[in-house]
């Protein structure tokens, strides 16, 4: 890792946020894809159902863990009490305006008009304030971090932060203990933290467990950044994944995933669409185009389990998009 960048979770780090938001996340569980009418390629595809989790998606883990850490540090005397800010594809967004609904502390959240209006509905519910701006995650957050910087509000970085990673990192610590046999986990990717997260859980716990991740090919960020050797920016996003779809990794999360990451496969909207289809229709799982994305690789053959493979995939977000 670069010495300038933060240093990256530990496994103490990981269990640590697993005991620290207890109680503000589910555990959720595991499903195993079988019987189904239609064939699947791994002889045993399990499914991480991290769309039950409170908000809808993984991110509340992140979240909760983060903003639990500045409730830790007596930042709410007084930096905490006059909220929190970030900018969020949809699910990151939720997951604060929850934390911060539980913490006591307002919540304001920038989105790009790409959200569609059902996600973004739903940010009242946990009385967050909500403001769009831009048509991609990128210009959200540079409208986040002016926001932050001119009002003295807490900035909460969606994936480059390692309280959110490590947070995120307790979905790896789950798998590993409910599916101690699981030879490979697929993990969609958009800016990189679940992937982080759960390749540095589960590389922890058991090093030769391999870690595949899926981008959508109209945001390639990872995919593209590790052929150069370098987080490289996107010139443009062409995906109806908003989830899945900044232009730019962080260096931070760059160095986990090159160092953990087996490779990183694409698939394409009409493929996420027809796996959320799939999931609908053979298990009753609602999931948005994004959380399909890891079940779109095995269904695709982007990814292709050998004979006998234990195969886990995240199904990381509820929605609509996915219909």
């Amino acid at each position: 890792m670069n010495p300038g960048l933060p240093s990256p979770p530990t496994l103490g780090d990981i269990t640590a946020a697993a005991a620290r938001i207890a109680g503000r996340v589910r555990r959720t569980p595991l499903l195993t894809a079988g019987p189904v009418r239609t064939h699947v390629a791994a002889s045993r595809l399990v499914l991480k159902l991290e769309n039950l989790q409170i908000t809808g998606s993984f991110k509340a883990r992140g979240a909760g863990n983060a903003v639990a850490l500045l409730e830790q540090a007596t930042l709410a005397q007084p930096r905490l009490s006059g909220g929190v800010v970030t900018a969020s594809g949809g699910n990151h967004g939720l997951a604060v305006a929850y934390a911060a609904a539980a913490a006591g502390v307002p919540a304001t959240i920038f989105l790009p008009g790409s959200v569609p209006q059902a996600k973004r509905d739903r940010f009242a519910e946990w009385g967050a304030t909500t403001h769009i701006h831009g048509q991609v995650w990128d210009d959200a957050w540079a409208a986040a971090a002016a926001h932050a910087a001119q009002t003295g509000q807490t900035l909460l970085h969606p994936f480059a932060d390692p309280a959110v990673i490590a947070g995120q990192g307790t979905v790896g610590l789950e798998i590993m203990d409910d599916l101690p046999d699981v030879d490979t986990i697929l993990v969609a990717i958009g800016g990189g933290g679940l992937m982080a997260g759960v390749a540095l859980a589960a590389h922890a716990r058991r090093p030769g467990v391999r870690l595949i991740g899926v981008e959508p090919t109209g945001a390639a960020t990872l995919h593209n950044s590790l052929a150069a050797g370098r987080p490289v920016v996107l010139d443009r996003i062409d995906t109806a994944a908003g989830t899945l779809a900044p232009r730019a990794t962080d260096p931070l999360n760059f160095g986990i995933i090159q160092a953990h990451v087996d490779r990183i496969v694409l698939v394409t909207d009409t493929d996420m669409r027809d796996a959320a289809r799939w999931l609908w229709s053979e298990h009753g799982i609602g999931t948005e185009l994004a959380g399909a994305a890891a079940v779109a690789a095995v269904l695709t053959g982007a990814y292709c389990p050998a004979p006998g493979e234990v195969v886990c995939a995240i199904v990381c977000g509820t929605g609509t998009d996915g219909f």
